[in-house]
């Protein structure tokens, strides 16, 4: 039978040729040669109100061509793992991004020199009032760290430095298999395949496969302990040089996000923990257990799962998207038919999912590898919710569509709940509705214990690395500690290998990468309440909203567009409360 769509992604409309490509080569060549030029025009011009405006121009069009090459060489090293031309554009990418940085130090330094007559002239000037917000932020960031030459020798440093840490660990994670008995045949798998192959419908193939996951990274964490610790020592002794105490003020800062909202969040989460609780024990008797073992919460609650096809899954997604936004489902089947998504189940490819953008193009790509799970068709309604993000956006200054990690999460799990409401809508037996509301409250599952045990051991690793070097047993304990306490110590068996195996915690890019995930899924829940009133009316709104994410604080944009206060508990109650009404149904469904 012919495919609709196509499971692999077509990078050749970006650049010709992959990771050989003569194309890529000299984008990189001019690329290189204009960032040096910028900062020799930068050094040698006197600074007046007006160069710097000229400056902002420049820096971010120079901006849209980092992101862009950036992007691609992203997607070729996780496509595939083994291609080593892919790792050394790693490198020069890399280059290229601390020169641009520097760029950017220099420009900071412009905008703290002003005085306040000064910048009231420098605001006013034309392309700088759409950015307002962006040019403030920069300059109050800019005060709060070290002097210029001073930042530049850190982010010149981090290249082999920091950001090496972060490409071994990918490199480790590329060359690793996971052997897997199955069918009376050992083959070994990629991580990636392995991870998906724990959701399995039978019991006996999930246990195996977590042994033997577990085994492949115990082999490795001595080598993991050593990216972990030197990626959080660069980051404690850049912290300690400007001063910064909290380890939460970088990921807050960058998160555009107050730390009363955080607190507040995870405090009304943890209020309502013990109703979540029944869900996990519910669960464990339908799967004949005392309780569930880690690897059990995502199981499915029937072995009676169909696998839907890649197919009939974008169909699917594009038809519920319709429901809501016409716009949004249009985007989704041009992403299908434009071969943006890369979901082929193959091995040599990287593990998770992602969505990155190419500015220039102003096109997106989305990895993932599905399997036909109902957890998969989520990824890709999730992966999509981030694309269409961006392509709301693609009109905007760059320095507006720089939005953070919680609100890009907000779309994505937006996106992902149209779907996934849907299906529950529309299930036409209990069995069906019953999986499909597992499947749902699994995910919450997730953001409430799973992110928050991330929460919690990223929070005590950064003490305990403040003493010095942390060995992998006492990893092991941290993990294990923070999983018992997000979990209520509801499982049987844990997971004390997840530092080593999730990728989140090596990431360079932002530190804690972990708790935006859990505000993107309730600040979600709060817009969608919303749209379900309003249906196809709340489109316009909604990406009234989504413009408005790289140029706002959150709790601003939440008063902005949803007239609700982020610092209180009342608005995480509600959405928490959206939640349990799926728990009470699956509670009376599975009785």
């Amino acid at each position: 039978m012919t495919e609709q769509y196509k499971q692999v992604w077509n990078l050749d409309t970006i650049f010709e040729g992959g990771s050989d490509s003569r194309h890529l080569q000299q984008f990189l060549a001019e690329l290189d040669t204009e960032i040096t030029q910028f900062q020799k025009d930068i050094d040698s011009k006197e600074v007046t109100v007006k160069v710097t405006a000229d400056n902002i121009v420049r820096v971010q069009e120079i901006g849209k061509k980092v992101r862009e090459a950036g992007a691609f060489i992203g997607c070729l090293n996780a496509q595939n793992v083994h291609d080593d031309n892919a790792k050394l554009l790693t490198g020069t990418i890399s280059q290229l991004g601390s020169k641009y940085s520097a760029v950017l130090t220099s420009i900071d330094e412009q905008l703290l020199a002003f005085n306040e007559e000064q910048w009231k002239e420098f605001v006013t000037l034309d392309g700088m009032e759409d950015i307002l917000f962006n040019l403030n932020e920069r300059r109050e960031n800019a005060k709060e760290k070290l002097s210029g030459d001073k930042e530049k020798l850190i982010d010149s440093l981090a290249v082999d430095g920091y950001h090496a840490w972060g490409n071994f660990y990918n490199t480790l994670v590329g060359r690793m298999t996971v052997d897997i008995e199955k069918d009376g045949e050992t083959k070994s798998y990629s991580v990636g395949q392995a991870a998906n192959l724990m959701n399995d419908k039978s019991r006996e193939v999930r246990k195996h496969v977590f042994e033997q996951y577990e085994k492949a990274w115990e082999k490795e964490s001595e080598l993991f302990g050593n990216t972990l610790n030197h990626l959080a020592g660069f980051r404690l002794n850049t912290y300690e040089a400007r001063g910064w105490e909290e380890i939460h003020k970088e990921p807050l800062k960058i998160n555009r996000m107050k730390k009363e909202t955080l607190d507040v969040m995870w405090d009304t989460i943890t209020k309502n923990k013990p109703d979540f609780l029944k869900y996990l024990e519910r669960k464990a008797e339908i799967l004949g257990q005392d309780k569930l073992d880690f690897v059990d919460v995502g199981a499915p609650v029937s072995e009676n799962v169909e696998e839907v096809s890649y197919d009939d899954a974008a169909n699917l997604i594009i038809d519920q998207f319709r429901s809501f936004s016409p716009k949004m489902a249009d985007f989704a089947k041009m992403a299908f038919e434009d071969e943006w998504i890369e979901a082929e189940s193959r091995s040599g490819k990287r593990p998770g999912g992602f969505c990155t953008s190419f500015p220039l193009s102003e096109q997106s790509r989305i990895f993932m590898t599905y399997d036909g799970s109902a957890s998969n068709i989520a990824t890709l309604a999730h992966e999509l919710g981030h694309a269409y993000h961006q392509y709301v956006m693609n009109d905007l200054p760059q320095m507006s569509q720089r939005y953070a990690m919680n609100v890009a999460e907000t779309a994505s799990t937006f996106a992902e709940m149209i779907v996934a409401d849907a299906t529950v809508k529309q299930a036409k037996t209990d069995d069906a509705k019953i999986q499909l509301l597992d499947d749902k409250l699994n995910r919450s599952i997730a953001f409430f214990m799973n992110i928050h045990s991330r929460f919690i051991f990223e929070t005590n690793f950064y003490e305990e690395r403040k003493k010095g070097l942390v060995s992998v047993p006492k990893l092991n304990e941290l993990m294990l500690n923070a999983q018992k306490e997000a979990y209520c110590d509801s499982l049987g068996e844990y997971s004390p290998t997840f530092w080593a195996s999730k990728l989140h915690f090596h990431i360079t890019g932002v530190p804690f990468y972990n708790f935006p995930y859990t505000f993107g899924y309730l600040f979600s829940l709060g817009i969608y309440a919303q749209a379900a009133e309003e249906g196809t009316k709340f489109e316009d709104k909604y990406i009234a909203l989504l413009r408005d994410t790289g140029r706002m604080e959150v709790e601003e944009l939440a008063k902005k567009h949803m007239n609700v206060d982020l610092t209180q508990p009342e608005f995480w109650q509600k959405a928490i409360d959206l939640v349990k009404e799926d728990l009470t149904t699956f509670l009376e469904l599975t009785k």
